[in-house]
């Protein structure tokens, strides 16, 4: 096979890989906090050709981490994150982190994720809510009072730059380095009565879509018009040799 068509090849494989995620993004554009996937591809230098040939690497995904607009919701127990930090609830192997700050309170007064997983507090601890105590207020800091007593804090944590970011469900991460505790309050926060939305925007996704879809049927064409002339110079040389 021609160098050309392994690089075609490989060109296609990227393109698949870069459709999938993005119509996974487009999947969770309604999704609270959810943070789009995003892929990286590098250049491949193969030697084993008369010429230098540059192929594209299978390419490797990772977790964008812009955040999503805030919107008000006005429920006393939604909680929107500005800046660079996380919120904490308490996953089955240990602490996950989120941007999807929607809760709600046990009859218990147990803090909860809607998908029913304690909220943590910054030393990792459950949050315990007085289930008679009235509506709560939620500061920037994430101190949480209800009426004059102060009955825990949100836990706001920052997870490092070089961290690499698995998914846990739809808008949970889990880095492969320790988050730490957000001490500068004037950099980050929570807003009492908002929610987060997904950091993905449904217009440029579509239109990404589309990039690939012809990007993807100009690599076909090209492919196909390279067997095509392969295919010939074999019959032309076959002919030749049979004249001869």
């Amino acid at each position: 096979m021609q160098p050309s068509l392994y690089v075609s090849l490989s060109g296609q494989m990227a393109l698949m890989r870069r459709l999938e995620t993005l119509a996974h993004n487009v999947a969770n554009v309604n999704t609270a906090g959810f943070r789009a996937e995003e892929i990286k591809f590098d250049e491949l230098l193969s030697q084993r050709t008369e010429q230098p040939t540059s192929f594209v690497s299978g390419g490797s995904t990772y977790i964008s981490r812009e955040a999503g607009a805030a919107v008000r919701t006005e429920n006393p127990f939604d909680v929107a994150v500005s800046g660079d930090a996380w919120l904490a609830f308490q996953g089955p192997n240990g602490p996950v982190y989120t941007r999807d700050g929607r809760m709600t309170m046990t009859p218990e007064g147990d803090l909860r994720t809607l998908n029913g997983y304690p909220v943590l507090d910054v030393g990792g601890g459950a949050i315990q809510l007085d289930p008679n105590g009235g509506t709560p207020v939620i500061a920037r800091d994430g101190t949480i009072t209800q009426g004059q007593q102060q009955m825990g804090a949100l836990g706001l944590f920052t997870i490092p730059n070089e961290a690499r970011l698995a998914r846990f469900g739809n808008s949970g991460v889990l880095p492969d380095r320790p988050a730490e505790p957000a001490l500068d309050f004037n950099r980050v926060g929570v807003m009492q009565g908002f929610m987060e939305q997904a950091n993905v925007n449904p217009v440029s996704e579509i239109s990404r879509l589309i990039q690939i879809q012809r990007a993807f049927d100009s690599i076909s064409n090209s492919m196909t018009r390279s067997e095509d002339t392969l295919s010939s110079a074999v019959r032309t040389l076959g002919d030749t040799n049979g004249s001869s």
